[in-house]
């Protein structure tokens, strides 16, 4: 009998390297996804005449995106890294877009909370005539934040799957639905916790159907990706807490459907779904990096890969050689 091959590599390093992302990074991206999807609920508040829904969704945003910058140049290293970042922009770069992406969402939002915190304050802050051209400026800045809210949420999948660490790249086609959906969810749970009952309608509604695309978008992404890419996503820690995402996700759609009136409940569901959206980026983030630490997970999709294409005949090419 044969033996079943041993993947290894030279000295037994890697085949891919992993970017040298930690939790940081994984905290930045769950709160990307808050700030993005409470500035969608801040506009939607704001064009329904819900001001207290679009209050506490406009200073969740501010908030999510600051404590989400604090934890990129946490990972970063040094805060300078991130304005070199700023320096150009290079439009096949996730990273470099990303950056401005955030620059400009931050600029509306905070435009657009500023107000909101002088309000409250029963305009108690020496701002003069300034706070005449905050007024004014406070709803388009609201509409620039929701405008740059989806890319936000979004880009983070895209900087993943755009390398080479092999569960991130086979994912590359439906990540960014798993991660607007659960976006979504997270900043509807935010706004049923922060919200009274008569005015978070529409957090419910964008945590129900948050909650639905995260399920549906999950499901779709693994059973598309190559069964051996997708392993790390079922396996060992990022396996186990993608697993409690998702009952903790199917939990609080429940709840913020069946009972979103009851103002305990509705607490309850909006706090299982945060928790189930920060679960879906810690578990991927590190299933990414486990399945580049094994060169299993590099060779045997490549190997299925090369014999598809010749299958397909194409044998001539840069990847393939003649059979």
């Amino acid at each position: 009998m044969v033996p079943e091959p041993e993947f290894t590599s030279y000295y037994g390093r890697p085949v891919v390297k992993a970017p040298p992302w930690e939790n940081p990074i994984a905290v930045y991206f769950v709160l990307g996804g808050v700030a993005g999807g409470s500035s969608l609920l801040a506009l939607g508040a704001q064009l329904a005449d819900l001001p207290e829904l679009r209050r506490n969704s406009r200073i969740s945003a501010v908030a999510a995106a600051g404590v989400g910058a604090i934890a990129l140049v946490t990972d970063l290293g040094r805060p300078e890294r991130f304005l070199n970042m700023l320096r150009t922009i290079k439009l096949t770069s996730p990273m470099s877009l990303g950056s401005w992406i955030l620059a400009a969402f931050s600029t509306g939002a905070g435009v657009a909370a500023v107000s909101e915190v002088d309000r409250m304050t029963d305009c108690r802050a020496p701002l003069g005539p300034l706070r005449k051209v905050l007024r004014a400026a406070e709803h388009p800045a609201g509409v620039v934040a929701a405008v740059f809210a989806a890319p936000l949420a979004a880009y983070t999948a895209v900087l993943l799957s755009d390398t080479a660490v092999p569960t991130w790249n086979a994912a590359r086609e439906d990540l960014p639905f798993v991660f607007v959906s659960s976006a979504a969810l997270a900043s509807g749970g935010l706004g049923i916790i922060t919200t009274s009952v008569s005015q978070a309608r529409p957090a419910r509604a964008l945590a129900v159907l948050g909650a639905a695309g995260d399920l549906v978008a999950t499901q779709v992404m693994e059973r598309r990706m190559d069964p051996v890419a997708a392993e790390p996503l079922h396996e060992g820690g990022p396996g186990q807490t993608l697993r409690w995402s998702r009952r903790l996700v199917a939990v609080g759609g429940l709840g913020a459907l069946l009972g979103g009136g009851n103002r305990i409940v509705a607490a309850a569901s909006g706090a299982a779904l945060l928790a189930g959206s920060a679960l879906t980026r810690f578990g991927v983030l590190h299933a990414g990096l486990n399945s580049a630490a094994d060169p299993r997970y590099t060779i045997e999709p490549q190997k299925r890969r090369l014999a598809a294409r010749r299958r397909a005949g194409i044998t001539h090419d840069s990847i393939t050689t003649a059979g």
